[in-house]
């Protein structure tokens, strides 16, 4: 097994890039990005790759496949679909933050058993933070767990990652090379590898249960906060604080025939929000509405407030959002700031008589006038230009009214409207993409952008809108370092490696031979794009196992396994999607991935030699 290839000059040029490389990933010297870039540059100008294939990457089935993800999950978010998925979760949840990681990471990672984990990914990223602002549990608390459960959830089934899609092809490939009287290799059939996968995800769970959760950050990161989600300043200005509630009148309760301004002027009451009486549950209740038994309300304050309110009133506090859950989502209604400007028509009316609830649909809460904050008998208030109205509602009612020259709206607002008339559309193309890549032999890239340009030719999303969901960060920091993995390929820098390492362990028991094929294709993979690392591994893994009296098949397969181990680097599509809005640092993945690439390796390799 004694390698026979020499150390040429372009090898020892690509093992210095790559040292570079991992470098400057590790020690952020600039942005992740920024070096991927460069290393391309640099790969370019020492001519390691021709000039006419060295941004091949942006064009790669890698590449493309992540862009139609990426636009894919925003139209399922879009329509509202990944809202129904937070509201299960939440349900499910109960109020407990170990019980949210654990339901946010399973869900992606099942869901990846049947596609792509970035894509699967970019999908649950907007869940998570809908998640992160209903319960307040910082955004990189959440991200990291769901981003590792949907990388080892790619290997529940062989189409849940490309290099588990690949290995069969590269078997049968290595059946018209098997030396005389070796037996042939049959492919792994679609759940082979189901009880790896599940071990690995199970495996995952505990991790971050027991052990990895502590070491995540706990800070807020920059701009990941969802709209609406100013609490503290609003607390902290207005003294408006607490949580969202429902409340159901019942038979007994005296609310029974008042009308909402009348519930608002009694001892101890919340801020009355939103009601259900007969017809769909609305926001900014009008103030002669009237409140009838079985009306829901939903209310704000803290649960102490609400608590005694419904005590002393005969309502029943319920124990969760079940009426306003998608009224109160952050992504579609929360506080804001609203000045009456000079001119205005509103001067010298009383709240009350403006009618703000049923004319624009927003329920005041406090006025800030000259520094004055003003929280009682708010009907009564007569508005003056340069009156600062705190103001709930929705932010499809807050857009229109900043279009309103009697108000100046002082609030950054999501423009995205919601499209869950287009839900069907949505479920068509996605349904019809997952067809296409798991019952069709079509390029994955090309079954993808079916279901994108789908979404987009039926209305789910416009063009400009699908252009916004990219990442476009991910997507130079992946075709960036797609040259890298070729120079390492082309120059026969990584068949050197590889044959070093093989050829010190060649003659080392089976399980040594097998932890060293995963460790090298996980140092691979770290480096260069997962299907490179198992493309060059698989047929090596087979030959050693021939040589040495092993199975071809639980070798070739260790390595396919292997080359998903990718937690230490936001090299991988997945770590590099939630970098960004997790706020983490390359620290942080070497850091708690580390642990998490020792854990997939051993319960991987116990797996597969109890199962094979």
């Amino acid at each position: 097994m004694a390698s026979t290839l020499p150390l040429t000059g372009d090898m020892v040029l690509v093992l210095l890039v790559l040292g570079l490389t991992v470098a400057l990933f590790v020690w952020e010297v600039v942005r992740v990005d920024i070096a991927a870039i460069g290393i391309m540059v640099v790969i370019g100008l020492l001519g390691l790759v021709p000039s006419d294939q060295l941004f091949n990457g942006f064009a790669s089935n890698a590449v493309i496949s992540l862009i139609a993800v990426m636009i894919m999950g925003a139209g399922l978010d879009r329509t509202g679909v990944m809202n129904q998925v937070t509201t299960w979760i939440l349900k499910l949840a109960a109020q407990s933050a170990s019980r949210v990681v654990a339901l946010t990471s399973a869900s992606a990672g099942l869901v990846s058993s049947m596609t792509q984990n970035a894509g699967v990914t970019a999908l649950f990223m907007p869940v998570v933070g809908r998640v992160s602002g209903r319960m307040h549990i910082p955004m990189p608390q959440l991200l990291m767990p769901m981003g590792f459960g949907a990388m080892v959830g790619g290997t529940i089934t062989m189409v849940g990652s490309s290099p588990l899609i690949l290995l069969n092809d590269l078997m049968e490939a290595s059946n018209r090379s098997l030396p005389p009287g070796a037996e042939a290799l049959d492919g792994f059939n679609l759940f082979a590898v189901t009880p790896i996968g599940l071990a690995l995800l199970a495996a995952s769970l505990a991790y971050f249960w027991l052990f990895a959760q502590k070491l995540l950050p706990t800070g807020e990161t920059k701009g990941s906060s969802a709209p609406g989600r100013t609490e503290t300043y609003f607390a902290d200005v207005y003294g408006i604080e607490g949580e969202v509630y429902e409340m159901l009148v019942t038979v007994d309760s005296p609310l029974v025939g008042m009308r909402i301004s009348e519930a608002e002027r009694l001892p101890g009451a919340p801020l009355l929000l939103g009601i259900q009486s007969t017809d769909e549950p609305r926001l900014a209740p009008p103030a002669d509405e009237m409140v009838w038994v079985g009306t829901v309300l939903g209310v704000m304050g803290t649960r102490e407030q609400v608590g005694q309110f419904a005590l002393a009133n005969q309502l029943k506090l319920q124990p969760r959002l079940k009426t306003f859950g998608q009224l109160f989502n952050p992504t579609r209604a929360g506080i804001s700031e609203v000045v009456i400007p000079p001119g205005s028509r509103l001067i010298g009316q009383s709240i009350g008589d403006s009618k703000l609830r049923s004319r624009f649909g927003i329920s005041v809460l406090a006025i800030n006038r000259q520094g004055d904050i003003i929280r009682e008998d708010l009907r009564a208030q007569v508005l003056q230009a340069g009156d600062c109205l705190v103001s709930h509602s929705t932010w499809s009612d807050l857009a229109e009214l900043a279009d309103d020259k009697d108000f100046i709206v002082a609030t950054d607002i999501p423009k995205e409207e919601q499209r869950p008339q287009k839900v069907i559309h949505a479920l068509i193309f996605f349904g019809l993409a997952l067809v296409l890549v798991i019952f069709t032999d079509i390029r994955l890239s090309i079954a993808l952008l079916t279901g994108a340009i789908g979404m987009i030719l039926s209305g789910v999303l416009s063009m400009d809108e699908a252009y916004q969901s990219v990442s476009w960060k991910t997507v130079f920091l992946m075709a960036s370092l797609i040259p890298l993995g070729y120079a390492m390929e082309v120059t026969g820098t990584a068949a050197w490696l590889a044959a070093q390492i093989i050829a010190v362990l060649g003659t080392m028991p089976g399980w040594v031979l097998q932890v060293a094929l995963a460790v090298l294709a996980t140092l691979f993979t770290l480096v260069m794009s997962n299907v490179g690392a198992t493309v060059l591994l698989v047929p090596i893994a087979i030959n050693l196992a021939i040589v040495t009296g092993g199975s071809p098949a639980v070798y070739a397969l260790v390595v396919a396994l292997a080359a998903s181990n990718a937690f230490i680097l936001p090299t991988h599509p997945v770590n590099a999607l939630i970098m960004g809005p997790g706020g983490y640092r390359v620290r942080d993945f070497v850091r708690i991935g580390g642990g998490m690439s020792v854990l997939y390796l051993v319960v991987s390799l116990t797996v597969v030699n109890l199962i094979f």
